[in-house]
């Protein structure tokens, strides 16, 4: 069979992709393979897949992709120049064969939390495929292409970047047809330089789609957005002069939309979490699903993976908020915390990840802005937020987790935020409340 006992350069991605539709999946960790499916062997800093190709193939898998020739054992390994390249060519010529509307969505933060709310209010009328958990890099994308087939209507792709240029190489792949972004925040500065950097960044979805006459979905009350999608066609949501009108309730602890004359009642906390639930709102009402399955698909979305979930322990009340943290995720959460109607609120903030040269201002601000706020006690955890100063009996300054939990005093009958960056892993301090 083509292919078969060929180097891939003599192979066309057409006829790989004729191998691919009679397998069951992809897959890039041998410990994860089902029988029939096609494995990539992927290399990076700190593995070489090539290693298992043969591991995958006893274990089931239909065909492996590998690019060193020394670990082709099998006329069941096909060889090529580069793993990652064919598998970024692969989803690039999926996407085109399915030809389907993907909606890609980026943004500093909200992002896994609003394609959630999408799927769900979309796949009350159609057949959604959409990424997984938050594999939305340059791997995670041409996966998520690669698990729509021929029953999916609609796609939906979350893109992640800490770089410029990125986004614009995802584009390059997913091809959307349409494009949201959430928000411009101070996320990931190291790689972007600046907050400059990041919304340049971030808005190289929204020039790929505007040079392609596709079509943005865009927030009418974020000044930014609107400024980068001028002379784009456009889809909007607000309080006023928006394709959808939708407004906040302004409800505590968790989140209410008005829209169509009825409230929408969401499992969602925070203020910030608005936009979300109404870019979600926007886009099913473009893709005209019936208001009644919209609100439906709303109030029974539940947040889940640390995001914005409310825990009760013993006699307090968890805000799990601990997926991921930047400094505007950050002052947005505290300010949440700020205006619950609460005698006794504890903010436990663990440090914010890849922000460079500004990480040690970023979290010295943080600490100014959650002493500024109605808050009883401020617990910072991590080298970051120990390097910071405060002169108020509030705050008390743990510089490993292990500290943390050993010294910190009991807390009860409290209201606690818990955020922190994902590498804090601070939802490992519920054990110990």
């Amino acid at each position: 069979m083509l292919g078969l006992f060929l180097y891939f350069y003599f192979m066309t991605i057409k006829s790989l992709h004729a191998l691919f539709l009679k397998c069951t999946k992809i897959s890039t960790d041998t410990r994860k393979i089902m029988k029939d499916d096609l494995f990539f062997a992927l290399k990076g800093d700190q593995f070489n897949a090539n290693l298992f190709a043969e591991n995958a193939l006893t274990k089931g898998a239909k065909y492996a992709v590998i690019d060193d020739p020394k670990y082709k054992t099998s006329n069941k390994m096909i060889l090529v120049k580069d793993v990652l390249k064919t598998l970024q060519d692969l989803s690039r010529f999926h996407r085109t064969y399915l030809n389907i509307p993907i909606i890609a969505l980026t943004g500093s933060n909200g992002k896994t939390t609003t394609k959630e709310l999408i799927n769900a209010v979309l796949s009350q009328k159609y057949k959604t495929t959409a990424t997984k958990g938050n594999l939305n890099n340059h791997i995670g994308v041409p996966l998520t292409l690669l698990s729509m087939d021929k029953d999916t209507e609609i796609g939906i792709v979350e893109m992640g970047a800490n770089h410029l240029g990125e986004i614009g190489f995802l584009c390059t792949i997913a091809m959307p047809n349409f494009g949201y972004i959430t928000n411009f925040g101070k996320a990931h500065l190291e790689g972007f330089g600046s907050i400059e950097g990041v919304i340049k960044g971030k808005t190289e979805l929204y020039n790929y789609v505007m040079k392609h006459g596709k079509l943005l979905f865009i927030n009418k009350a974020d000044e930014l957005q609107v400024k980068h999608a001028l002379g784009g066609m456009s889809y909007t949501f607000g309080h006023k002069e928006a394709d959808v009108l939708i407004s906040d309730t302004n409800s505590q602890p968790f989140v209410s939309v008005s829209f169509n004359n009825a409230i929408i009642s969401s499992r969602l906390i925070g203020s910030y979490n608005y936009n979300n639930i109404a870019a979600a709102i926007c886009m099913a009402s473009y893709f005209k699903v019936a208001h009644s399955k919209i609100k439906k698909a709303i109030e029974n979305y539940s947040p889940s993976n640390n995001r914005s979930q409310i825990i009760q322990k013993e006699t307090n009340q968890i805000i799990l908020d601990a997926y991921n943290a930047n400094p505007t995720s950050m002052s947005a959460a505290l300010l949440n915390l700020d205006k619950l109607d609460r005698e006794n609120k504890i903010a436990i903030l663990g440090d914010m990840f890849e922000l460079g040269k500004e990480a040690k201002a970023e979290h010295q601000n943080i600490v100014n802005y959650a002493l500024s706020l109605k808050i009883s006690r401020i617990i910072l955890v991590g080298e970051n937020f120990s390097a910071t100063t405060s002169n108020s009996e509030k705050t008390s300054t743990f510089k490993t987790f292990n500290d943390c939990i050993t010294k910190m005093k009991p807390i009860n009958n409290a209201t606690v935020l818990i955020k922190g960056s994902r590498g804090m892993a601070l939802e490992r301090i519920l054990e110990h409340l």
